[in-house]
């Protein structure tokens, strides 16, 4: 079967492995971003690794204005379509607190913005009852923690959206998963020291694990599960001296 997939926030740094993998697989490839400039050369690289079509689309999560058409156009291509976001921006808490009225576009961008536009895609899925939707969250989103808990919020809302459309687009053949990273070696973490940071390259090969495996969720590097479930579990008197 043909497969197509939409890539949303197709020019980061984490998307990028993933895509060219992909491509090595002779998938259609919509590769959606704000700067399609920038997504050129991605596409043309796409192209030379055997993609069957590659296609460069405006996308803005914070302007849901030409997500109809986007849909229409995903609507025109036989076979399975499916869907995966990377969409979402995380400023300096430090920087929110200075200026509350950042929050709009961090909830737009990591929740709002993909989660408007997977409203609109899940008909199509379940209309011909396939496809695969993965949503990029964060492990921010399993606690509000002191440095972060803007972009932990927006994560955690996307989150449970996500865990919603799997329950509802599940019972049509539609498989949805959501991947919770801990930190990655992007420029968005460059000169930041974290514990357990992955690569681009072993979060794309865990994404593409859990699919064939039709994982609900996966934690990618998967030692933040255990983490992120001893994190969970600290009693909130003591988690609100804690200083991470």
């Amino acid at each position: 079967m043909m497969k197509s997939w939409i890539v949303l926030g197709a020019g980061s740094a984490m998307a990028r492995p993933l895509i060219r993998r992909l491509a090595a697989e002779g998938c259609t490839l919509f590769l959606a971003g704000r700067n399609t400039d920038a997504l050129e050369p991605l596409a043309a690289d796409c192209r030379l690794r055997g993609a069957r079509l590659v296609e460069v689309m405006q996308f803005d999560a914070r302007n849901h204005g030409n997500y109809a058409a986007l849909i229409d156009r995903l609507a025109a291509e036989e076979g399975e379509i499916n869907s995966i976001s990377f969409v979402g921006s995380m400023p300096d808490q430090s920087a929110i607190d200075a200026d509350p009225e950042l929050i709009k576009g961090v909830i737009a961008d990591s929740f709002t913005g993909p989660a408007t536009f997977l409203q609109q895609l899940a008909p199509l899925l379940e209309q011909r009852g396939s496809g695969t939707i993965v949503g990029i969250s964060s492990v921010a989103g399993d606690r509000g923690r002191l440095n972060n808990y803007v972009y932990g919020a927006a994560k955690g809302a996307f989150s449970t959206y996500l865990s919603g459309l799997r329950n509802r687009c599940g019972r049509k053949g539609v498989h949805v998963m959501t991947v919770k990273p801990g930190p990655v070696d992007t420029p968005m973490t460059y000169g930041m020291k974290m514990p357990f940071m992955t690569t681009p390259e072993a979060v794309a090969e865990d994404i593409l694990k859990g699919i064939r495996r039709r994982r609900n969720v996966i934690y990618t590097a998967p030692i933040w599960r255990l983490v992120m479930l001893v994190i969970q579990h600290i009693p909130e008197p003591i988690f609100k001296k804690m200083s991470f």
